[in-house]
């Protein structure tokens, strides 16, 4: 019955997630307001992340870090993801924001991440038992790619939002992704998600630490 409930809970907050997003992409604000929301929305990730990690700290049970990490989840999906749709939502109002760069380019290079993005969701799907931001892996996926580097599906989603800064020929988002999104995820990865996994999975997880790099890929210790 507990199951049954957090998994009604997750539809419900995804589904708000997404009334969210619609709202926010058909808003119309000032300039001056945009970018608040820009800038200030991913800003609010950081204590959001340090609060989600003294509450894993306060009582670190697995159950506990599974409530916590469904809740931290929705939270980055409006600090991260409200931003993102009002960055790409009204870049064509930032004036001499455009990038000199053909866009057939970013479209090859979107394509190219996108894939690998999927590649890297399959994978967690198979080896993890788990769907980003929807279910959370039931067991550890240490293997394929995740054998590689305890991250790649970071690396391929900063890839693929860099790819769409340069489709949409966006000086703006591609400042954005460098300049606010890779650290706030970063801040996310290393502060939040690390210890949740310690949290769940234990030697397990300590044990793939210590034997793959955190971002950087790497042939896998035989």
């Amino acid at each position: 019955m507990k199951h049954v409930i957090d998994y009604l809970v997750k539809v419900v907050l995804l589904v708000l997630i997404i009334y969210i997003f619609w709202l926010t992409q058909n808003a119309s604000v000032s300039n001056a307001m945009n970018l608040a929301v820009i800038v200030g929305g991913v800003l609010l990730t950081f204590p959001i992340v340090w609060l989600g990690r003294k509450m894993l700290d306060k009582q670190p049970t697995i159950n506990r870090a599974v409530r916590i990490t469904m809740f931290i989840h929705f939270g980055l999906g409006l600090t991260i993801g409200i931003p993102f749709v009002r960055v790409v939502t009204t870049n064509p109002d930032w004036s001499g924001w455009s990038l000199p760069v053909p866009s057939v380019i970013g479209l090859i290079m979107t394509i190219i991440t996108g894939a690998a993005s999927l590649i890297v969701v399959i994978n967690l799907a198979l080896k993890g038992f788990g769907a980003p931001g929807i279910l959370l892996s039931r067991k550890l996926a240490a293997d394929w790619l995740y054998a590689r580097t305890r991250n790649p599906m970071v690396i391929t989603g900063i890839a693929f939002f860099l790819s769409l800064g340069i489709w949409f020929q966006s000086v703006l988002l591609l400042i954005w992704v460098l300049i606010l999104f890779v650290p706030a995820i970063l801040f996310f990865v290393k502060v939040f998600e690390e210890r949740e996994l310690e949290l769940r999975f234990g030697a397990s997880y300590l044990e793939y630490k210590t034997r793959t790099p955190m971002f950087f890929p790497k042939r896998p210790k035989v």
